[in-house]
């Protein structure tokens, strides 16, 4: 466009930290970590983080008879199970790409192979380190700012790349990005309570003259003036307690407007219900338990595994099996989570559980001791089943001899 020769050039991009590098914000300036700081989502990111890098995380191998046994012998089972590499344990690793896809949408950690191409080790890197190319041809190219100041570059064979919700396939969006308006909120208002508490809670007001004051930068008692010493000395938590004297004609004012007219504790409380929705953590795992009771908190436990736990596993299997399982390993091994830990219940519901398998004849004693973390014993590997029970067939069979013999 005239008068310039040169037609502008724009580029689109989902990537956080380049927006914030060009100074793009969203509401209430919540930057990332200070809203992954706001209490309520750091209890939500700790939920999920814990309880998910807490339990096992195996490599399987399927079996002839169409069932699965852990690939213990294979170097990945020990990269998920133990030590990710040799400066972080396999939980460490865990924990820190699922908080950095909780937290920036995107996380990355450089897969080490043998020389057989079976992975050995497994490197995350520093949120905000890494950034993502789209090639001609579809594939994805990872550059890796390195601490020394150089640039590591890793193709997509080499980048286990875990994503949140994503709208181009290339990179994640974090739940904080998505909801930011709800984060803003909360910070906001985390932010004004804050202030109130500087100065004990006490409420504001408006000092009052008769007459009018000096124009600014016009000797000792002008507006400014005043409004600094009075700051100074009666302002904040520690002058909450100074003897006010006032001369001149001046009166103090304070303004009745107080928390409880506004709702502003009701209104924060919504906030934090607000992220433990975007998180999708039931309130009483975030430590909100306002209208919590014995059962309905069993209850959130179990909603908590169920509708945010198996998702955000399900989105990790899938992205490691891509990543770190050739298309041809794929057809004899998997990865996968075992959730099973956290629905089993307490000791009364699990050995009635037990009880229901063993005697229906599909759980023996060792199978039963093994999820209980107890060695085998010696005739616990056979099935029982009630005499009463008998297959379809068998009893055709009995009921035609019984005829014929008669």
């Amino acid at each position: 466009m005239w008068p310039f020769k040169k037609q502008e050039e724009r580029i689109a991009s989902s990537d956080p930290f380049l927006g914030e590098f060009l100074g793009a914000r969203w509401q209430a300036s919540a930057d990332i970590e200070k809203a992954s700081g706001h209490s309520v989502a750091m209890a939500c990111i700790a939920a999920i983080t814990g309880n998910l890098s807490a339990v096992p995380l195996k490599l399987y191998r399927h079996t002839d008879d169409g069932g699965r046994e852990p690939a213990t012998d294979h170097p990945l089972y020990g990269v998920l199970q133990t030590q990710a590499s040799p400066t972080v344990t396999a939980f460490e690793a865990r924990e820190w790409l699922i908080a950095n896809v909780l937290m920036y949408g995107n996380a990355f950690a450089r897969i080490e192979r043998n020389g057989r191409g079976q992975v050995v080790g497994l490197h995350p890197f520093v949120a905000g380190s890494v950034t993502v190319e789209c090639l001609v041809n579809g594939r994805l190219r990872y550059k890796h700012a390195q601490r020394n100041g150089g640039t590591e570059v890793l193709l997509q064979d080499e980048m286990l790349h875990l994503r949140y919700r994503t709208s181009d396939g290339v990179l994640g969006m974090s739940p904080i990005q998505i909801a930011a308006a709800t984060f803003g909120l909360a910070l906001s208002q985390q932010d004004t309570a804050g202030v109130a508490a500087q100065n004990s809670f006490l409420p504001k007001g408006a000092l009052v003259f008769p007459e009018k004051l000096a124009a600014a930068g016009k000797g000792a008692g002008n507006a400014d003036d005043i409004l600094a010493k009075f700051k100074a000395k009666f302002v904040g938590a520690m002058a909450t307690d100074s003897v006010m004297i006032l001369d001149g004609g001046a009166k103090f004012e304070s303004f009745s407007f107080n928390s409880k007219d506004s709702e502003f504790l009701e209104s924060r409380k919504l906030s934090n219900l607000d992220i433990c929705r975007v998180f999708g953590v039931p309130p009483s795992v975030a430590g909100i338990t306002d209208n919590s009771t014995y059962s309905n908190v069993e209850q959130e436990s179990r909603a908590l595994v169920t509708r945010c736990l198996a998702p955000m596993a399900k989105r990790i299997e899938q992205a490691m099996n891509v990543a770190l399982l050739t298309p041809e390993s794929r057809k004899s091994f998997f990865i996968e989570h075992d959730l099973n830990g956290l629905t089993r219940g307490d000791l009364a519901q699990r050995y009635a559980a037990y009880a229901i398998g063993r005697n229906n004849g599909w759980l023996n004693v060792d199978e039963i001791r093994k999820m209980e973390n107890m060695s085998k014993v010696k005739g616990g590997d056979t099935y029982v089943v009630p005499l009463n029970v008998t297959a379809l067939d068998a009893a055709n069979d009995n009921k035609n001899k019984i005829e014929d013999a008669a």
